[in-house]
């Protein structure tokens, strides 16, 4: 086969694997794992009912691929919005924006897709587990660094695990013609936080001025 003839064929067979990723992980959502066929995957892209099986072996490794697949994307957004953000308060806002657009704005159907996981062995679990992990690292650095800085009282997983499920929640409620931008829940959803930063910054300023009137005297 001609080498021009070949990279095509390639290209081609890498959009039809996207294509069946994103289909999938938008029935899976919809209809629920269980529920939902190889033909009806089949059909949402326009291809006979075996095809799937020619790119992936089973259901479950079709799962298993969306749900790696957008967790990937997700952290390569997420990476691209807080790079090189030093201030971490600022840098959390950031993050926060970019993981509500990672869920609203395209179609990441991962958090919802982590309740279907259920149906995966434990060795495509832990895959799962790995590549989540990679991207809760960077918001447990971040909150760590504003726990270090005593601009938080503690970053304990707990406060990471809840910010995620409120955050994650937006995606029952959030309609895009309705009365709140993106933009708007990510401020809002940041102030749950950042006010608190803000009252132990101006305490801490407080304490150095009472410290330097002290010495003064």
């Amino acid at each position: 086969m001609p080498a021009g003839r070949k990279q095509r064929q390639g290209t081609l067979e890498a959009n039809r694997r996207e294509e069946l990723l994103h289909a999938a992980a938008r029935l899976f959502v919809e209809k629920g794992f269980d529920a939902t066929t190889t033909r009806d995957i089949a059909e949402a892209v326009g291809m006979r009912s075996g095809s799937p099986f020619y790119h992936f072996r089973s259901k479950q490794e079709l799962l298993k691929a969306a749900m790696i697949a957008g967790l990937e994307t997700g952290y390569r957004r997420l990476q691209a919005a807080s790079d090189g953000i030093v201030d971490p308060a600022q840098r959390l806002r950031m993050m926060i924006r970019a993981h509500l657009g990672n869920l609203l704005e395209g179609d990441c159907q991962v958090p919802m897709l982590l309740y279907e996981s259920r149906a995966l062995d434990a060795e495509a679990k832990a895959e799962i587990a790995a590549v989540t992990d990679r991207y809760q690292e960077v918001w447990q650095a971040t909150l760590d660094e504003l726990a270090t800085s005593g601009r938080l009282r503690s970053s304990a997983a707990p406060l990471r695990l809840l910010l995620f499920g409120m955050l994650n929640w937006s995606s029952q409620w959030y309609r895009p013609d309705g009365a709140l931008s993106l933009d708007e829940i990510a401020t809002a959803a940041a102030e749950l936080l950042l006010p608190f930063l803000s009252e132990l910054r101006q305490e801490h300023v407080d304490d150095i001025g009472t410290g330097q009137q002290s010495g003064a005297g």
